[in-house]
């Protein structure tokens, strides 16, 4: 990547990165339900689209989607690969690897030859490293040239604010890991933009600076400067689109769907929007063709280029949605995500690259609300035992560590009546039920972690009232059950810090935690949450649950051919044919722990126990393997045994393995004795999650403990 200069972080980085996420999140959501119509489809059964339509075609607001999944998942490389300055296609394609549960996660598997991921997926697989992996020379330019190179494109261009040089060389090698020529190009035009938007308003001067890095012969170049010259001379968008469509049109193009006529939309959106979100989001969809992915590069650029005030001028674009976001990954602990989660991973990156110090709001709290209008997914809880009106809202003030608050407002709160506001930790039975992309996640909260929360109750409530933290969690039959904290007084205008440590549920998921606040007499006021977090190790047995339900099943990631479900004495079994697979629980920040259970090998060539999880191409194991040895692995983008010893075993025995890691030292157990020891001083993994492992054959498990060392 050339040494140019590195500009100074804009001011107000983290607040652009965030509209840019929020525009790029709801043009998605905007456009899906109606993905793939063409322009004379929607005028006749929708008509010009102006807000969101899936209530009118009975379909979910908030999906699953491989546009936000991919655009989040992938621009981790540059964590992963410690913010490298040069961090190269071929590693960005580790990255796929390392995330991308094949035929579940992210990508739309259409087959090869047919889905341009799926293609460069299978390439990867096999060894072929990109950008090899997403040439013309392997899969041919119809295939080269479909629309991913662009939708995944948006977070390398906000990691490089006001350098849009290194944002179109990001994605350069990010799109070549899948794609090749004219929809490398489309990439790159977008991302260099999105970076220069930061710190230019004028969207003529955008589209000079993103053709800068094209050749000036290919097709998107010369796109671009028709159709803004159609714009001079037409003066009418539909007049413009019937251009479009004659010259660059689906049927000019093979594939289903190709990058050039939906560049141009894009294009067709912002020439013609006249900076206005609402107008520029509605030209882009009403248009057709790929609507979710054309509308989200639309509303990340403008979200970028005009910021949250944009966003906020016309409709309610952001209640709805509520900041939430799903990104169903190996690394199941971030599935459950929101769009300023997303932005501090931006944000650090970016930060990183610039060699500047990262924020960490108020401690690097989960939920924090230092960004204006963010709720992070919290909203007020409608249950019957609530029986009170109230909402939420983000708001200025109240917040010893920071800035702004959220809160929660209520009213007519009478004796026996609960006031609540609440966030997801794991699925719901709603979103268990989403059609489309595979949605697989693991809880974020667990039993022995502790829940701490700031508070401030405002100066005009009318009553008294208490507070506590409480989680909800799925019991007998997938029954949801609540768990609530010790109660606090809570005194107007005065803050407070509420802590709880989470007690057992009995091995069930904890789907959801929150706040709630009750009174003795009839109250009306509001609550303002400053921070909500938790940290620690659970201190928790993970297995068949006593009168479970299916939802202890869904808290594993299946990253293997086939896992499925026993009895409490061997709750969990997995057979994998070639390789690795993987059931993983857990989320990325546990740190010095223990896990711990019994392995029963039925055919295998290795089978075992992982801990510090991040992927599937990023942990360590200790496993016992065909030729009687046991050994304590490293996985990272290849398998290399750190420790080793002889060990005899045999199929069907019953072997107790213990696993702990802190830091980088691992020590390995079986059936209680120490066996191996071994300290990662290179690249060592310091957190993590855990899995069970089976290698080329069937494997048992028992119950998993995992302890805090």
């Amino acid at each position: 990547m050339p040494a140019a200069a590195v500009r100074s972080l804009p001011a107000n980085y983290e607040e652009k990165v965030y509209a840019g996420v929020l525009g790029k999140i709801i043009g998605v959501y905007l456009g899906r339900p109606f993905e793939g119509w063409t322009y004379e489809h929607i005028m006749k059964d929708l008509g010009e689209v102006s807000y969101y339509v899936h209530e009118r075609l009975n379909k979910p607001l908030v999906v699953t989607d491989d546009d936000i999944s991919g655009t989040f998942t992938f621009v981790r490389a540059l964590e992963d690969f410690a913010y490298s300055k040069n961090l190269t296609a071929a590693q960005i394609g580790q990255t796929w690897l390392n995330y991308i549960i094949e035929d579940r996660t992210i990508l739309w598997w259409g087959g090869m030859g047919t889905s341009t991921e799926h293609t460069a997926f299978h390439r990867l697989k096999r060894g072929i490293p990109a950008p090899k992996s997403g040439s013309m020379e392997l899969n041919g330019q119809v295939v080269a040239e479909q629309i991913g190179a662009q939708i995944f494109i948006d977070g390398w261009g906000m990691v490089a604010p006001g350098d849009p040089e290194r944002a179109a060389e990001l994605a350069k090698r990010a799109g070549s890991v899948s794609h090749d020529g004219e929809a490398v190009y489309g990439g790159q035009v977008i991302a260099a933009m999105e970076a220069e938007a930061f710190v230019e308003r004028d969207l003529n001067k955008l589209f000079d600076v993103g053709v800068r890095f094209i050749p000036r012969a290919c097709t998107i170049r010369k796109l671009i400067d028709d159709i803004r010259d159609w714009r001079e001379r037409d003066h009418d968008w539909r007049k413009t689109r019937e251009r479009i469509e004659k010259k660059y049109g689906y049927d000019k193009f093979g594939g289903g769907c190709h990058m050039i006529p939906n560049h141009a939309l894009i294009v067709l959106g912002l020439v013609y929007g006249g900076d206005d979100f609402q107008r520029s989001l509605m030209i882009a969809n009403t248009a057709g063709w790929d609507t979710d992915c054309n509308s989200g590069n639309v509303g990340c650029l403008l979200g970028i280029k005009n910021g949250l005030a944009s966003i906020d001028a016309g409709p309610d674009w952001r209640g709805p949605v509520a900041d939430r976001i799903f990104l169903p990954t190996a690394d199941g602990g971030r599935c459950l995500s929101d769009a300023v989660q997303e932005t501090y991973a931006i944000v650090r990156a970016g930060c990183a690259l610039a060699g500047k110090p990262a924020p960490a709001p108020k401690g690097g709290a989960r939920y924090h609300f230092e960004l204006p209008g963010s709720v992070q997914g919290i909203r007020f809880d409608d249950a019957p035992e609530c029986k009170c009106v109230g909402t939420v809202w983000n708001t200025q003030g109240h917040s010893r560590r920071g800035k702004r608050s959220l809160a929660i407002g209520y009213t007519h709160l009478a004796p026996g009546r609960i006031a609540r506001a609440k966030a997801e930790t794991f699925l719901s039975p709603e979103s268990a039920k989403m059609p489309g992309y595979t949605l697989v996640a693991s809880p974020t909260v667990y039993t022995g972690q502790t829940i701490r929360a700031g508070i401030e109750a405002d100066t005009a409530c009318r009553g008294p009232a208490s507070a506590r933290l409480f989680v909800r969690y799925f019991g007998d039959k997938d029954a949801v059950l609540a768990l609530s904290g010790p109660a606090t007084k809570v005194e107007p205008g005065r803050s407070h810090e509420l802590t709880w440590k989470v007690p057992d549920t009995g091995g069930q998921p904890i789907c959801e935690v929150g706040l709630e606040v009750t009174s003795p007499r009839r109250a009306d006021g509001s609550v303002y949450l400053d921070y909500l977090t938790w940290d620690g190790v659970p201190s928790a047995t993970l297995g068949r649950p006593e009168g479970s339900g299916t939802f202890w099943q869904k808290a594993w990631v299946n990253a293997a051919d086939r896992l499925w479900f026993g009895d409490a004495k061997w709750p969990y079994h997995i057979a994998h044919v070639e390789g690795v697979g993987l059931a993983i629980h857990g989320v990325r920040e546990w740190r010095d722990y223990a896990v711990s259970g019994i392995v029963r090998p039925h055919l295998a060539e290795s089978a075992g126990i992982a801990a510090c999880v991040q992927g599937l191409k990023r942990y360590y194991a200790l496993v016992v393997t065909r030729g009687n040895k046991i050994q304590i692995v490293k996985e990272r983008y290849g398998r290399k045994v750190l420790a080793q010893a002889s060990y005899k075993w045999t199929y069907d025995q019953e072997l107790d393995l213990r696993l702990e890691t802190h830091g980088g030292k691992l020590t390995g157990y079986v059936n209680g004795k120490k066996v191996l020891s071994f300290e990662d001083k290179r690249t060592p993994f310091a957190s993590g999650a855990v899995a069970l492992l089976c290698a080329e054959g069937r494997v048992d498990y028992g119950p998993v403990t995992v302890k805090p060392l």
